[in-house]
C-alpha cells in the first residue's frame, strides 16, 4: 500500500463516513488498484475456471460497503481490512450457492434409500477456510482479525498493528499462532457439515 496517498484516503474515509457523498466518489478511483490487488490475491487462490473474475469480486464487496450505513472509518488500514472481509464473505456465499446448486437445489427429493446411492460432492476449499476463521474468531477474535488482514487483505505486519491498534511484537505473535492453528484445523479432518 502506498504511503503517500494514506492521508488522502483517510481523509476521504473519514468525510464518506460523515455522509459526504463527493468523498465517496473521490475514494473510489484512489482505492481501485488495491481493491484489486486484493481480489486478485483472493482469486489466485480459487480453483481455476471460478465463475467469479476480480472485477465482480469488487463490485460485489463494493456494493455490501455502500450499504453500510453511519461507519467510521479508522483510517485505510481498516478499510482495506474491511474490504478484504467483504470479499471474503462474497466468496464464502458464492461457495455456498454453487454447493447448494451441486446438491440438488432446487430438484427433486428422493427418499433415504435411493440417496445412498448419490455421491455428495466435496465442499469447496473457501468454506472450509471460512468455517475455522470462524472457530478462530470464537476463540480469540483479534487473531481471527489478523489472518484476515494479513491472508487475505494483504496487509504488512506493520500495517495490521497500525489498523487494530496494537503492537508489531503481538501481531508477530497472532499471526504465528493463528496460522499454525488454521493449518492444524485444516489438515485436522477437512471441511465440517454442519
Amino acid at each position: 500500500m502506498d504511503d503517500a496517498s494514506a492521508p488522502n484516503v483517510t481523509k476521504l474515509l473519514v468525510a464518506w463516513g460523515k455522509g459526504d457523498r463527493d468523498a465517496f466518489n473521490r475514494l473510489m478511483p484512489a482505492v481501485q488498484g488495491e481493491l484489486h490487488r486484493i481480489a486478485a490475491r483472493y482469486m489466485a487462490a480459487e480453483r481455476p475456471g471460478h465463475d467469479l473474475q476480480a472485477t465482480a469480486l469488487i463490485n460485489e464487496a463494493y456494493i455490501r460497503l455502500v450499504d453500510w450505513k453511519d461507519i467510521r472509518w479508522a483510517d485505510r488500514a481498516h478499510f482495506f481490512g474491511m474490504a478484504a472481509n467483504m470479499m471474503r464473505r462474497v466468496l464464502v456465499d458464492h461457495a455456498r450457492r454453487r454447493d447448494r446448486f451441486k446438491r440438488g437445489g432446487d430438484a427433486i427429493h428422493v427418499s433415504l434409500i435411493e440417496a445412498a446411492h448419490v455421491a455428495v460432492p466435496e465442499r469447496a476449499d473457501v468454506l472450509a477456510l471460512d468455517e475455522a476463521l470462524q472457530r478462530l474468531e470464537q476463540l480469540d477474535p483479534r487473531k481471527s482479525r489478523v489472518v484476515e488482514m494479513r491472508f487475505f487483505g494483504g496487509m504488512s505486519l506493520e500495517e495490521t498493528a497500525e489498523a487494530l491498534d496494537v503492537s508489531l511484537a503481538t501481531v508477530r505473535r497472532d499471526w504465528s499462532l493463528a496460522s499454525a492453528w488454521l493449518s492444524r484445523e485444516l489438515k485436522q479432518d477437512g471441511p465440517r457439515d454442519r
